[in-house]
């Protein structure tokens, strides 16, 4: 009899070793993917940004400091790795490609190209999707990381090789900011 209750009991700890494994990993796998997710619409971000440019190029010769500005920050962008560093990098680059957005508003030829528009909202739409991809890596991050920290999964975390993952967080104080609107 107490044969087989020490049976049953190594048979339910064995199930939720297995359990508790599978889940680390499975959540792992969906940070990792989440990750990929985000890549996926800064690339797109990425190979938009040159076209823009271009299309502005023209018109904005003496503006050549703000295009400047966009090719560089796009140029550190592509090249972060990791998620700090890749968060400071695309902040930097919305960053310019806000003032790029504001600068061609004061060029009537170019708001009424049509190039220029729809590379605009082009870019506006990526900037929505990488928003979502944002929140749903950090919603899937946060869950990894509070599943790997509570008892008892914390007891398989070293087995499975789990490790906190970074959340994407705004660490720019000008990215931070409220935006000032003046409508005069």
């Amino acid at each position: 009899m107490i044969a087989l209750i020490l049976l049953v009991v190594l048979v339910l700890v064995v199930l939720w070793v297995i359990g508790a494994y599978n889940a680390l990993i499975g959540l792992k796998n969906m940070v990792v993917n989440a990750w990929k997710q985000i890549d996926v619409q800064l690339k797109r971000r990425h190979d938009l940004i040159p076209n823009l440019v271009n299309s502005v190029k023209g018109a904005m010769d003496f503006e050549r400091s703000t295009l400047e500005a966009v090719i560089s920050a796009r140029t550190r962008a592509v090249s972060a790795t990791g998620v700090q560093q890749t968060a400071r990098a695309e902040g930097e680059l919305s960053q310019a490609l806000g003032r790029l957005f504001a600068l061609t508003e004061a060029y009537p030829d170019l708001k009424a190209t049509g190039n220029v528009a729809q590379l605009q909202e082009e870019l506006t739409s990526t900037e929505n999707k990488i928003g979502f991809a944002r929140q749903h890596y950090n919603d899937v991050a946060t869950q990894y990381n509070t599943k790997q920290a509570t008892f008892p999964t914390l007891l398989m975390a070293g087995l499975a090789k789990a490790a906190p993952a970074e959340l994407w967080e705004i660490t720019d104080d000008t990215e931070r900011a409220t935006p000032t609107v003046k409508l005069s």
